[in-house]
């Protein structure tokens, strides 16, 4: 890989950066340049990545279903590099999403059908262990027939344990539940958490109910489901990816659509503090992953700002000050992030997880080491090691000190 070389790079305005004129090229091109140790850290550090991405291989959802349902089984297949989602072969995963997977499914540990491949590459890469969230079966957040979607989620969250128990404790899969019937919430997180994962992908954008209303998080009527999961006590993680652009794109139209994911962060985050969920349900512990962490500071910023503007108007008014609900009950994962980490003493360090994020185009894979050597750099070694180990593991409720 060529060193980063930029006249930018000298200038106050513009520090120095990772990143190659060329860019890295395609994940499936790279390969890990790991030495084995991180210069900065302690030897025996688990360097563990708060956020990665796998996807399945295998026809698990047709495989699965009982005879008699098999005909309205989400179908898995891979074409044109790519493992596809859909039905009758079409395709729920094309367009960009297509392109963007045909960027990395090639990669021998990308997908669910060699684990021991996966974790030789992050190893090579310097990784050694995982929190795993899916790829193309996000494509069946809103599949139509709920209790259908409830048993993909089911049959899902069995796969993804067997990996997980087949890996020796090097990756650890995010699970899927239902989140629009109490009854259902209680039953997945119960049958979820049996299986042995660690923490569920709650999406941003809930849907609707069968009378075409859009959930609302923050409402009273889903305080039931949020009884269920904090009774549960796992751990909420949210993540990018659910936010199009809001105006047609000719050009570029991936990375515009990656520039603005992040934006539903701030919808949910204000719910949390503004709507009350986090006042009524005070054993959540949520997790924001890869819309990095720079984001964090403003939003309590201007939080504190809208708080002091409307607090005439609401009608629920706060427990606590807004960084009270940041500082004791969210976390937020990143894979460069210089301006954040600059930022630390803001965000606090034990609220911040490094991940690599492979194998998307936007993850570290190839340069691992650098990016994790320009967060010793960043907060010096005692405090790295939370954040590129500790941090995560107290966050799925994983021992501290595991070998």
């Amino acid at each position: 890989m060529s060193t980063p070389t930029s006249t930018a790079a000298q200038s106050p305005t513009h520090p120095p950066t990772l990143y190659p004129r060329e860019g890295f090229g395609a994940p499936k091109d790279r390969q890990g340049h790991s030495t084995g140790s991180v210069v900065g850290l302690p030897a025996a550090t688990e360097i563990f990545s708060a956020d990665n991405h796998i996807s399945v291989a295998d026809d698990i959802f047709y495989e699965r279903f009982p005879e008699e349902l098999k005909g309205a089984a989400p179908r898995i297949w891979y074409e044109d590099g790519a493992y596809m989602v859909g039905m009758k072969g079409k395709t729920w995963t094309g367009g960009d999403f297509g392109r963007v997977l045909m960027q990395y499914d090639d990669l021998a540990g990308a997908a669910s059908n060699n684990i021991e491949a996966r974790i030789r590459q992050l190893k090579e890469d310097g990784i050694d262990k995982e929190l795993a969230f899916p790829n193309a079966v996000l494509a069946l957040f809103h599949y139509p027939d709920k209790a259908l979607r409830e048993r993909v989620f089911r049959i899902y969250n069995e796969h993804i344990a067997a990996l997980q128990e087949r890996s020796n404790g090097h990756f650890y899969g995010v699970g899927l539940i239902n989140w629009w019937n109490p009854a259902g919430t209680r039953a997945t997180l119960s049958e979820l958490k049996s299986l042995g994962l660690k923490t569920f992908l709650l999406p941003l954008n809930p849907g609707k109910d069968d009378d075409g209303n859009i959930y609302d998080y923050g409402s009273a009527s889903m305080d039931a489901v949020w009884d269920e999961i904090e009774e549960a006590g796992l751990p909420v993680s949210h993540h990018i990816g659910e936010t199009p652009p809001k105006t047609p794109c000719e050009n570029n139209s991936v990375v515009v659509g990656m520039m603005v994911n992040v934006d539903s962060f701030r919808e949910q985050f204000a719910k949390y503090v503004f709507s009350g969920i986090l006042d009524r349900h005070p054993k959540l512990n949520i997790g924001w992953f890869e819309g990095g962490i720079a984001w964090v500071p403003t939003a309590l910023q201007d939080a504190e700002h809208m708080l002091a503007s409307y607090r005439h108007m609401f009608n629920h008014d706060l427990e606590h000050d807004v960084h009270h609900y940041w500082d004791n009950h969210m976390s937020a994962s990143f894979m460069v992030d210089p301006l954040g980490l600059r930022l630390i003493d803001r965000i606090g360090v034990d609220n911040v997880m490094w991940s690599s994020d492979y194998p998307h185009n936007e993850s570290t894979f190839g340069y691992s080491e650098k990016s994790l050597a320009s967060v010793v750099e960043a907060v010096g070694a005692d405090n790295a090691v939370k954040i590129v180990s500790t941090n995560i593991k107290r966050f799925l409720g994983l021992p501290v000190d595991a070998s």
